[in-house]
């Protein structure tokens, strides 16, 4: 990882730094499981060793990553995690993946369950994604239909809610310089929201 730009380098932990950095901030307790070959971020965070294991794939599509589920989640979430925050779909919409864009919403849903079968005990915290410029109208539709698939499973007693990533993310100041990825203000603005829709649920 090089610097802070929001390319594909990014900011080294993403915006786990700032979701590790509010919760010593508020007294809580988190840290963060998954691939160890994936591991990346600072070595402290206010003088605190970060944790910087994670499972999040770079560039990868919804369905890449249901790929690897169920069996992930006993191979790259050890230990098995109480909490799991999902933030996907831009990749289905920017020419990497093969599936049709319009029906990335029902992708999302089958990788919803698949998440809740493999862990039904977690809590899924599904985001609806920051704007992507180049393909603005595709990444509003996707998000408008986020709601409706998380109500549905909620209401089935599942453990999953959704929190929006999208709403003032501001594309001018929170995003880097190829136009995809937050830059650190971004990532501010995202460990924020995702520290406020699971902080009561903090020890």
């Amino acid at each position: 990882f090089g610097l802070c730009n929001g390319g594909s380098t990014g900011c080294p932990g993403g915006y786990r730094v700032e979701l590790f950095n509010d919760a010593l901030t508020d007294h809580k307790k988190i840290t963060f499981v998954g691939d160890p070959t994936l591991a990346n971020g600072p070595a402290t965070v206010d003088g605190v060793a970060f944790p910087p294991n994670n499972v999040g794939h770079s560039g990868w599509t919804i369905a890449q990553v249901d790929g690897l589920l169920p069996g992930a989640l006993k191979w790259s979430m050890q230990p098995t995690p109480d909490i799991v925050l999902l933030h996907i779909g831009t990749n289905d919409f920017d020419g990497i993946g093969t599936m049709p864009a319009s029906s990335a919403p029902m992708r999302l849903g089958t990788l919803i369950d698949d998440i809740i079968a493999g862990a039904p005990n977690v809590l899924l915290v599904v985001a609806q994604i920051v704007p992507y410029p180049a393909n603005e109208s595709a990444i509003t539709t996707y998000n408008a239909a986020i709601p409706a698939l998380v109500q549905q499973r909620a209401a089935q007693g599942k453990h999953v809610i959704m929190v929006d990533m999208n709403t003032g993310f501001q594309v001018s100041t929170m995003l880097g310089t190829d136009n995809i990825h937050p830059n650190l203000k971004g990532y501010v603005f995202m460990g924020d929201t995702w520290y406020a829709a699971i902080k009561s649920v903090l020890p």
